[in-house]
């Protein structure tokens, strides 16, 4: 029987340094279109023009992008580790879940690209304090609706897929995965 190997998710190079890229293209356009002075509706650079706020919301949260592109891009340690001793969250909560504290582990579509859903020992979840949010839409850890002990893992951004993870978790623990 061949070894098993631990499975590594880091942050994808491509897809970050590609977000930041394209944030970064989306606020130096925006800058350049209206300083030309070729746009009629260029905002007048005043609090009491909404264009003028809107815009400047906007250039906020693609600021957001490029800051979160790069610092994806520059972070290279695993953000999941699946091996012998259970599963390890990263995305800054650096939590470890020992294969007893897993109660099941399966592959559900979000829109459409499949995550991995994790179910864990009450006990456990409790002690993990992992700060799970329904609005913060850009963290790779969710809370699942109506399973207060689950967590939702999202691959976007990330160098390897779930379906990798879940053959992961079969590999090590084929009686936790649930279809």
């Amino acid at each position: 029987m061949a070894a098993r190997q631990a499975l590594e998710a880091r942050y994808g190079l491509l897809h970050n340094a590609g977000m930041a890229i394209v944030a970064l293209v989306m606020i130096g356009s925006a800058i350049v279109h209206f300083a030309s002075g070729a746009s009629a509706n260029a905002p007048t650079l005043s609090l009491n023009d909404p264009r003028f706020v809107l815009f400047s919301v906007l250039a906020m949260a693609m600021a957001y992008y490029v800051y979160a592109g790069i610092s994806r891009y520059l972070e290279r340690t695993p953000q999941i580790v699946i091996d012998h001793d259970g599963i390890t969250l990263g995305f800054g909560r650096n939590v470890r879940f020992t294969w007893n504290d897993i109660q099941w582990v399966r592959l559900r579509r979000l829109s459409l690209r499949p995550q991995l859903q994790i179910g864990i020992e009450p006990h456990a979840f409790l002690a993990a304090n992992l700060h799970l949010s329904f609005l913060n839409l850009d963290d790779s850890l969710r809370p699942i609706r109506g399973m207060p002990t689950a967590i939702l893992v999202r691959d976007n951004g990330l160098d390897t897929r779930a379906s990798a993870m879940l053959d992961a978790v079969k590999a090590f623990r084929p009686d936790l995965v649930q279809s």
